[in-house]
């Protein structure tokens, strides 16, 4: 049987299935804010909604509570001030334990079902979880509507069709009978019964506390398991929302609400804690190295999903179209003032320059042009602003200061402080862009978080094509990009790739950047290097959630 969630939003799983077969461009969510799509008062709503939680306590009625705790810092400088319930661990995780039984009841079917209509209450709460993202974590208006709302209802969706789709391959009951010859046959009456593995703890990070979130949340709830979310403490208003409104859609369809918590934490030691309890059995993680190998070292009895850090490098060789070549990148590089674990950080540049459609540029001509490039396309305060949004964090202001300095490599273009109209104590800063040889490998070899690029200075592009190797198998990356106008360039770097194991984007000019991914088209890493050891989604992301346990019986 299936249920009647799972039949009301079957045409939007079907898209979904569609999609992932295909990978062609299908969004089920509307990216742009226009009431046409969200309704006419639907902005006004979301903004009166933000600003309802702030200065208050964000109730949620979870079990073990024991206090509140706040201490959100706004990027924009806005006064947050919001509270939340800070609950005893082993109280969430005992709660999340006996959630557990009825959703595993429930069927893969009214687990899909159930897991879709709470990705349409989200989608409906998009403006509401837009402001949220944007004033906890920097970003600009525009993307922390898109990546926060919609992009990352599409990767939760995308999870819950994977998921949806391994469960289905698994018939529920099956006749077995084995001929004996001239004896009676065998015969077996066999049942399976798709189980979750136990509690799943999905913990956020600071500058994409959704999109990074929901694609674990969704893949853990629809394959049979209740979810602990740990936001980051600098990024708990988002997932402070997505909690309660998935507490809200289980407990409207009577099931209990605990399946779904929000574990605020207050220190490492205390999410150590929870990540070794040893009804964990899944963490999803995405955020610095260190944090990430000490949960893939010391919580063996779960399976650990991380993204950590990277050092995404491209490769340029030479163009047909060095302007646009140059804007494109200009792009990637000041793009949330480069806080993506997408963005670009080594650009790699033969010493002897590169033949364009402008004729021949040196190294020191490609250098000053990008850093002219980004310039021209931050000079309207506007478009600054709406595309730098603001830093996060002051671990990355002081990584700015320190490459302006001088310290990290010979400086093209300092970052600067811009003075933000709409908010005076917003942290923001353009890119800063440095230079270096390849030789200086401790300038470049390791992420650089924000806005510092750096353009390496190789002996040729053979040189850049064994570095980018290098540079993705010991230190990872998700993306890689090159520039070339010769097909066996392109094809070396397409080996390089395979070998590395991770995307690649080549002779990316127009509208599409580098440190984009799409949802149902685009991996968004591959599991193959040390940047992740997951992807954004593939079967793989959703099949180990859940186990499947059989009975048989003669008949």
């Amino acid at each position: 049987m299936t249920h009647p969630l799972f039949e009301q939003h079957r045409a939007t799983l079907e898209g979904a299935l569609n999609a992932i077969a295909t990978r062609g461009y299908w969004s089920a969510y509307a990216e742009m804010p226009s009431p046409k799509l969200y309704g006419e008062h639907a902005a006004d709503a979301g903004k009166r909604a933000f600003e309802a939680h702030l200065g208050q306590r964000f109730a949620l009625e979870q079990p073990g509570q024991t206090g509140w705790q706040g201490g959100e810092r706004s990027p924009y400088g806005v006064a947050l001030e919001v509270s939340y319930p800070v609950c005893a661990p082993e109280a969430l995780v005992a709660a999340a334990q006996a959630a557990m039984p009825g959703w595993q009841a429930l069927g893969a079917a009214g687990r899909t079902g159930v897991c879709l209509e709470m990705l349409a209450r989200l989608n409906a709460q998009s403006f509401e979880l837009a402001h949220a993202v944007m004033m906890t974590t920097g970003q600009g208006w525009m993307m922390a509507f898109q990546a926060g709302a919609p992009h990352a209802q599409d990767r939760g969706l995308e999870a819950v069709a994977y998921a949806w789709r391994e469960q289905s391959f698994i018939p529920t009951r099956a006749h077995w009978e084995k001929p004996q010859g001239k004896n009676p046959a065998l015969v077996m009456e066999k049942h399976f019964e798709i189980v979750g593995r136990g509690v799943a703890l999905v913990i956020g990070c600071a500058t994409f506390p959704t999109w990074n979130t929901y694609p674990g949340l969704f893949a853990a709830l629809a394959t049979g398991n209740p979810v602990i979310i740990k936001p980051h403490n600098q990024a708990i208003l988002p997932a402070a929302i997505t909690v309660r409104t998935l507490r809200a859609v289980l407990a409207e369809h009577g099931l209990d609400p605990n399946l779904v918590s929000l574990c605020v934490s207050p220190s490492r030691a205390a999410t150590q804690a929870l990540a070794r309890d040893p009804a964990v059995r899944s963490v999803d993680f995405t955020g610095g190295n260190a944090f990430g190998q000490w949960l893939l070292q010391h919580c063996p009895q779960a399976q650990v999903y991380a993204e950590l850090a990277g050092v995404n490098n491209i490769v340029i060789d030479s163009t047909d179209q060095y302007k646009a070549m140059l804007g494109n990148l200009a792009f990637t590089l000041s793009l949330y003032s480069g806080q993506m674990c997408t963005t670009s950080q080594a650009i790699l540049v033969p010493a002897g320059g590169i033949d364009t459609d402008e004729g021949h540029k040196s190294f020191d001509e490609v250098c000053a042009d990008l850093a002219r490039a980004v310039q021209r396309l931050l000079g309207k305060p506007e478009v600054a602003h709406a595309v730098l949004g603001a830093i996060q964090s002051a671990d990355t202001l002081a990584r700015i200061d320190q490459a302006n300095r001088g310290e990290l490599g010979q400086v093209l273009l300092a970052a600067s402080a811009l003075d933000n109209p709409e908010f005076p104590a917003a942290q923001v800063r353009t890119p800063a862009l440095l230079a270096c040889d390849a030789a200086d490998e401790a300038l470049y070899m390791e992420e650089r978080f924000g806005p510092i690029s750096f353009v390496v200075k190789t002996a040729d592009t053979a040189a850049s094509l064994a570095l980018c190797e290098r540079l993705v198998s010991q230190h990872g990356a998700l993306t890689v990009g090159v520039y070339s106008t010769r097909e066996d360039i392109i094809d070396a770097a397409t080996a390089v790739t395979w070998r590395g194991k991770v995307a690649l984007s080549i002779n990316l000019t127009g509208g599409v950047f580098v440190n984009q991914s799409a949802a149902f088209s685009d991996y968004h890493g591959t599991g193959g290097n040390p940047a992740a050891n997951a992807a954004y989604a593939n079967s793989a992301f959703v099949a180990n959630r859940f186990c499947v346990v059989q009975r048989r019986r003669h008949v």
